[in-house]
Formats: structure tokens, C-alpha cells, sequence
């Protein structure tokens, strides 16, 4: 053998495992297959960083394509489509895709229930067509016997916020009409938003919005929040720290995909992850109260983590934060600092969290505040979850914690919606 193939074969036997090897929370149960998406997705950044850098491509538009590549692998893999009726159509201009079931029959007068559905994605990755979406729609649609409606929202950075929120309104008022909720026989009583992840802090916004437009007759009965993304304030949350280089969604990858949304140059993510951003003197106070962890938090998920970063006027506070902080105030982008008043005209709620996951505190704070709204919330905590599980329920990883997510909030739409 030439010395040039022992020291490649050399280079590969150490060189993969050490960039695969991420050490991992003992309660994950599938930590070999987590560290290979991880290193999946870590290696598709970096490509597309190198791509960006070398003015060939953005780096999202490149993932996208490799993501499109692994969807059609998918494809060929094969897996149960069932008789649900799909379409891809317009709702006020904005591209939804929709399912309805193979049953006839719904509840009273034959009316069925419906899910409007926002896919997550950090505003810039995802689509209504992606399998793990795909089939969770079909999946709602079939068992639920509900019209189910996925959104095709534009993405980051071709558009940034409030076009990805505007989006996702207007397909909600289009949908909520009485005449396209009788066309599509379904019981305005029983209409559900929901989405996860950055698809969370959509379906979050959108039902506050929703709730306090008295133009809209028809409202969301009930809400449910995967993982949801709802503030970037503070990205020093305990979850933040304790979680802030666990798969697949790292610290300074969130910082990113908030940059990315508000249309700012994304090297600005060390300013955002700053500890004292929070403290910035443009901050009402009323806004660093609602988001005042170390009193929404229960005490388990506080642990031994202390706020950081207190000190007003730190050198860290640069002048650039004017890029980014009027999006991160505005309620649109931001639904956890809404007003008690919005939230208690919100609809009953599901918000599902995860323990290792960096936003797993914004739904925990989220199911505090609706709750001192007076808002009815379910809460469903994984102890041995992690961000986007839910999507890699499926070929080819079949994450087992992820299957046990969709059958608990199906099982909650089953009885609440």
C-alpha cells in the first residue's frame, strides 16, 4: 500500500469519528444516530459557509438544495401515502398545500375539524412538501378526519420580517372565512393553528393576532406549540446554557436564523448572544419582566444557572444592536412579550418542550404567562427530548422519542380540538 493511501486511510478512521463525536445527555436514547444527523448538519453549514464565502451561493439557498436531494432519496425509499386528498393552492396569494380525508363524514351536519399548520425551520428552511411535514400532515389529516392546511410562508433571506408573519396572516383570515370553511365543510368551532418550532412562534403570533381582530368572525379554537422559537432577547436562558451545544439546534445557530430573519448580516450573532443584550437602556422594564425567567421557570428547570450580564452599559453594547433589537420588541417576531390582555383572548393551548433543547424556556415561559392570562394549557415535557425530534420521526433516522411526539399531540388534538 502507498504511504499517500495509509496516511488518507488514517486521516479518515481518526479524522470522521472525532468530527462525528458530540458528547451527549445520558437520558438521549439514540445517541449514535444524533451525533450522525448532527454531524449531517454541521457539515452542510460549513459547506455552505465556505459556498457564501467564496461568492458562489447563500448558504440557505445551498441547503436547501441538499435537503431537497435527501427528500428524494426519501422518496425513493417509499412509505404509506394513504387515501388522504392533497392540492396545492392559493390562499389570498400565499401558496398552502391542502389535505383533506378520505372519510366523508365529521361531526355534527358532517362538518369536519381543521389544522392550519406553519413548518418550522429557523424562517428559512422547510417547506410544505418536505416528507417529515408532508406525512405529519397526512398523518393529522386521516387520523383526525381534518382538513388540514400547510402553509408555504416565504423564506429567509429572500424575504425577512414581517413578510414570513404576513404570510402566514393572511392565509389565516383567508382560511377563517365562513364561506371557504363551508366549501370545505369544516366546523368553525373546532379550527386549530399550530407549527413548530420557528413554525411555533407563527402559529403563536398568528393566534394572538387573530384573537384581538374583531374583523375576523371565526377564531382558532385551540393552539399547539411544538418546540416553539418565541423571543430573542435573551439567549441566556438556563435551557440556552445548559443546551447550547446539543444537537441539532446549537446556541449560536439560533442567533443566526433570528439575524437571518430580520434581515441582518448574521455576524452580528456574537452582539445577539451577548449577556447583557437584555439590558440594553432601549428595554422597558415590562419587557425584561416578561421575560424574567428566574420567575416563570419552575424551580427543576432553573437549576443552578444565575442570570448573567446585569450590568447596564457594558462594553459589550456596542450601538449595533439598533440593527436588530426593534424586531426582536415587536410582538410579531417576539409573541412571548405580548400584553396579558392579548393573551388572555387566546385560544386553550398544547406547547410541547423538550429538556435539551435551547428553547426549551420559551415554552416554558410561554405556558406560564397564558396560564396567568387565565388561558387553559397542556403542557408535554420530553425528558429525554431534543429540537426537531418530531421531524426525524421518520425514514431515515425514526427517532423513537420522535414517534412518541406525535402520538401525544395527535392524542391532544384527538380530545380538544
Amino acid at each position: 500500500m502507498k504511504l499517500s493511501s495509509i496516511v488518507v486511510t488514517l486521516i479518515l478512521t481518526v479524522g470522521v469519528p472525532y468530527y462525528v463525536y458530540t458528547p451527549l445527555p445520558a437520558a438521549i436514547e439514540e445517541p449514535l444516530k444524533l451525533m450522525l444527523l448532527d454531524a449531517l448538519f454541521r457539515a452542510m453549514l460549513q459547506v455552505g459557509d465556505l459556498c457564501q464565502s467564496l461568492g458562489l451561493s447563500h448558504h440557505i439557498p445551498w441547503i436547501r438544495g441538499v435537503i431537497s436531494g435527501l427528500e428524494t432519496l426519501g422518496e425513493m425509499a417509499g412509505g404509506q401515502r394513504g387515501g388522504v386528498r392533497v392540492s396545492d393552492v392559493d390562499f389570498d396569494r400565499v401558496p398552502v398545500r391542502v389535505y383533506e380525508p378520505p372519510a366523508a363524514g365529521g361531526g355534527e351536519g358532517g362538518l369536519r375539524r381543521a389544522v392550519m399548520f406553519y413548518h418550522g425551520g429557523g424562517w428559512a428552511l422547510g417547506a410544505t412538501k418536505m416528507g417529515s411535514y408532508d406525512v405529519l400532515c397526512r398523518q393529522m389529516s386521516d387520523e383526525l378526519n381534518a382538513v388540514v392546511v400547510s402553509v408555504e410562508y416565504r423564506l429567509a433571506p429572500e424575504v425577512h420580517f414581517p413578510v414570513q408573519y404576513e404570510d402566514c396572516l393572511a392565509a389565516a383570515k383567508h382560511f377563517l372565512e365562513p364561506g371557504i370553511l363551508g366549501k370545505l365543510s369544516v366546523d368553525p368551532q373546532r379550527v386549530a393553528v399550530s407549527g413548530d418550532s420557528a413554525g411555533g412562534n407563527l402559529a403563536a403570533a398568528v393566534a394572538q393576532q387573530i384573537s384581538v381582530d374583531d374583523s375576523v368572525s371565526v377564531k382558532f379554537s385551540v393552539q399547539a406549540l411544538i418546540y416553539p422559537v418565541l423571543q430573542g432577547l435573551d439567549l441566556n436562558t438556563p435551557s440556552h446554557q445548559q443546551n447550547h451545544n446539543i444537537p441539532i439546534l446549537h446556541r449560536f445557530l439560533m442567533a443566526r436564523f433570528w439575524l437571518l430573519y430580520l434581515g441582518v448580516d448574521t455576524s452580528l450573532h456574537p452582539l445577539l448572544l451577548s449577556p447583557s443584550l437584555l439590558h440594553h437602556p432601549s428595554i422597558p422594564p415590562s419587557v425584561r419582566s416578561h421575560l424574567n425567567w428566574t420567575t416563570l421557570l419552575p424551580v427543576k428547570h432553573i437549576k443552578h444557572y444565575k442570570p448573567v450580564g446585569t450590568e447596564i452599559g457594558s462594553q459589550e453594547v456596542t450601538g449595533q444592536e439598533g440593527d436588530f433589537l426593534p424586531g426582536l420588541l415587536d410582538v410579531r417576531a417576539a409573541p412571548l412579550l405580548a400584553e396579558q390582555g392579548v393573551l388572555g383572548r387566546t385560544p386553550r393551548a398544547y406547547i410541547l418542550t423538550c429538556e435539551y433543547d435551547v428553547l426549551r424556556d420559551d415554552g416554558l415561559m410561554y405556558t406560564r404567562r397564558l396560564q396567568d392570562a387565565g388561558v387553559t394549557v397542556s403542557s408535554d415535557h420530553y425528558d429525554d427530548g431534543f429540537h426537531g425530534a418530531l421531524s426525524f420521526a421518520h425514514w431515515p433516522f425514526f427517532f423513537g422519542v420522535g414517534k412518541r411526539m406525535i402520538r401525544g399531540y395527535m392524542d391532544w388534538l384527538q380530545e380538544n380540538l
